[in-house]
């Protein structure tokens, strides 16, 4: 993706710097951040009152995915994260046109770690941080939905039912993409089909992540980083984000490893009721692991609509669209077998 970083831009983020944080400012260098597929990131080399800081700036893209909240309202989930405990780097000094007009970005603290797929699930220098990968996620997904519209009422729009039919919510979010997409497909008709007839039993709404998979948290040798890239936190049920990491494509090749391409389910689903102290219904989560490939499926088919009908110039789009028949597939092998 190529994105422009003149000298405008560089003086509108330094000036934002200093007005925000009430120190004088310096940027000495900002440069674009591969592996986001959705917004656009930067790495900032800033002074701010002397002190040196290494930051990543998050900001709109011109087109995203359906679902996909701005950086306004993924500032504010990330704020009640934190609170919550969660490891997720603290979003920073909100601002607007930073990078293009009418955008909005914030600042986050850098975190060392790796977030590459394949090098998460392969690279023997995390073979020691994968073993211990599984209960730590669970511990982090049981600290993100614990934060309920009680508690945090203010951040997305609109009074939330309890129970909330969670899955009609999300499946007529679905039809909608469906019935816009340029050309039929099947498959996703049969699928979404089984999925409106089959919803399981509404339930009381939590914060979910809503793309808690591998790709999406940093890993170091020593484990666990940070988790990231919060564009789709929603009220919803804490199956999505429990199932969504074990989506075909997140295993990075390792089929046999469910959970991410690391772990069997079964150490990761007795983590997360220890430390939330929910006990999982083996039903829903085949449900949801069905509904998470379907959302993939779409979501693959948009993001290559996304370049050739969007005008992102990034190619990686392309090779993500093929995939969506991978995740057809896999969700329709699913419901045919009848059991995770």
């Amino acid at each position: 993706m190529e994105i422009a970083i003149g000298a405008e831009v560089v003086e509108r983020i330094r000036a934002h710097l200093e007005e925000a944080t009430q120190r004088p400012a310096e940027v000495r260098s900002v440069k674009v951040l591969g592996g986001g597929a959705c917004q656009e990131n930067f790495e900032v080399d800033a002074v701010l009152g002397g002190e040196p800081r290494r930051l990543v700036l998050r900001s709109d893209a011109p087109t995203s995915l359906p679902g996909s909240i701005d950086r306004a309202r993924e500032h504010a989930a990330i704020a009640r994260a934190v609170a919550a405990g969660v490891a997720t780097p603290a979003a920073r000094w909100l601002g607007r046109g930073l990078v293009r007009e009418g955008s909005s970005a914030y600042f986050l603290d850098w975190v060392s770690g790796d977030a590459i797929g394949r090098k998460i699930v392969a690279g023997k220098e995390l073979a020691e941080a994968r073993a211990k990968l599984a209960p730590a996620l669970a511990a982090e997904l049981a600290k993100i939905h614990s934060v309920t519209p009680a508690v945090a009422p203010e951040l997305f729009d609109g009074p939330v039912p309890a129970p909330y039919d969670v899955a009609a919510t999300q499946l007529q979010r679905m039809r909608g993409s469906i019935d816009a997409m340029r050309a039929p497909r099947p498959a996703m008709e049969i699928i979404h089909r089984w999925l409106w007839h089959n919803r399981p039993t509404p339930e009381a709404p939590v914060l979910v992540h809503g793309d808690f998979r591998t790709g999406n948290f940093l890993v170091a040798p020593a484990g666990l980083s940070a988790i990231l890239d919060w564009e789709f936190a929603h009220w919803g049920s804490p199956y999505e984000d429990l199932t969504w990491i074990s989506v075909r494509d997140w295993r990075f090749g390792q089929l046999a490893l469910p959970i991410g391409g690391f772990s069997r389910r079964e150490p990761f689903y007795e983590a997360y009721e220890r430390a939330s102290g929910r006990v999982l219904d083996p039903r829903t989560l085949f449900y949801w692991e069905v509904f998470g490939n379907l959302g993939w499926a779409i979501g693959c088919v948009y993001q290559v609509e996304r370049y050739v009908y969007g005008g992102v110039d990034d190619f990686e789009l392309v090779a993500i669209g093929r995939r969506a028949a991978e995740m057809e597939f896999e969700a329709m092998r699913l419901i045919e077998r009848g059991k995770l």
